[in-house]
């Protein structure tokens, strides 16, 4: 079973909005070459950790993640190239439930949930699509809102949790948002507007929060008035979290010109760092932070950025050159500094790592 808080799940490339008309990245080409053999790398290491059911850990999460990093990489693998694949793909399968959820477990299902569609939506086979519907059902009526005996007023309408009763928060809003885009849904569903209520409120922006305990920077905390104890930073804003609500906003529709948009974009470049988890001196969740950076800088569009302190960047070559430093001579990636949220686990965070890679070549 996936852990609590951060395990995010990773937004298919296909999935992310269009924000800025975007040419060939700005990029070293021998520095893309070689991300491009740190990619194949991880992936020869993920398909030596299959099961001969084709999931890795058993674990819908994870057999998602691991999925899509094959269907999203620079070899553009498909169900065709063989077992390898179309296994991954039958163990989500095999996993959905009478209620339209995909899980192994009954614990985490929103979020395994959501990975799976991503995945699925990634194989762009429609005769997943009957699958594919009663999962997007499944997390529409796990909404913190009036069907769940939620109204406008309290702290967390509008969001969602793991599964099966936790407090919502910004992670698993984030992948579900991305699954709901990855899937097409309706951008007229309620879903999107009262998702932006609970985001709101978990982003340090007093203008567009209506929580007393709202700052003014601009980043993103875990939910409305608190984070994970192991940041020991009560409800200031910070790096993993505050992508997560970047990408949130931006999967709901919002733009450049947008304030909220602008607030948050401006927090995660003035505190820009790839040595920790940004808006803290931890570890912890630092390779969630470096998938959800890479997905959502690319999103945005802009390949250079100057930080609180005027240093410009190119975010694709410094990430790009970071993630290859940690990769191990195996091909997998894990934190060595932090066994939190499963990120001492390689098979997760390879497959994190190699999705984030696959964004900083796009």
């Amino acid at each position: 079973m996936i852990q609590r808080r951060h395990l995010l799940a990773t937004p298919a490339c296909l999935l992310l909005p269009t924000i800025a008309a975007h040419a060939a990245p700005d990029m070293d080409p021998d520095l893309r070459r070689r991300c491009v053999r740190g990619i194949a790398g991880g992936l020869h290491y993920l398909r030596g950790q299959q099961a001969p059911d084709g999931s890795v850990l058993k674990s819908v999460g994870i057999t998602a993640l691991s999925l899509r990093a094959f269907l999203e990489s620079p070899e553009k693998y498909t169900e065709a190239d063989g077992p390898f694949i179309t296994r991954q793909v039958e163990f989500l399968l095999a996993n959905v439930r009478p209620d339209g959820s995909i899980s192994t477990t009954l614990q985490s299902t929103a979020y395994n949930t959501a990975v799976a569609m991503v995945a699925l939506a990634a194989t762009k086979n429609p005769k997943y699509d009957p699958v594919i519907a009663g999962a997007r059902k499944f997390l529409l009526a796990h909404q913190a809102d009036e069907g769940e005996g939620y109204k406008p007023d309290h702290p967390f309408y509008g969001g969602i949790g793991y599964g099966g009763g936790e407090r919502p928060d910004m992670s698993n809003v984030y992948m579900v948002l991305e699954s709901l885009k990855a899937t097409s849904t309706d951008p007229k569903d309620p879903v999107w507007q009262k998702a932006l209520v609970f985001v709101n409120r978990s982003q340090n922006r007093s203008e567009s929060n209506d929580q007393k305990w709202a700052a003014n920077d601009g980043g993103f905390a875990y939910r409305p008035g608190s984070n994970p104890t192991e940041y020991e930073n009560g409800t200031a804003s910070y790096g993993g979290m505050t992508a997560a609500g970047l990408l949130s906003l931006l999967f709901a529709g919002a733009d450049k010109k947008d304030p909220r948009v602008q607030a948050a974009y401006k927090w995660m470049t003035a505190n820009y760092t790839l040595e920790f988890n940004p808006g803290t001196t931890k570890k912890h969740g630092l390779f969630y932070f470096y998938n959800a950076f890479a997905k959502v800088m690319s999103a945005y569009g802009e390949d250079t950025f100057v930080d609180g302190n005027g240093q410009r960047h190119n975010w694709r070559n410094e990430l790009g050159q970071k993630l290859l430093s940690l990769q191990a001579p195996d091909g997998s990636w894990a934190n060595r500094d932090s066994n939190a949220w499963w990120e001492d686990r390689p098979q997760l965070v390879t497959a994190w790592s190699v999705i984030a890679l696959e964004h900083v070549i796009k």
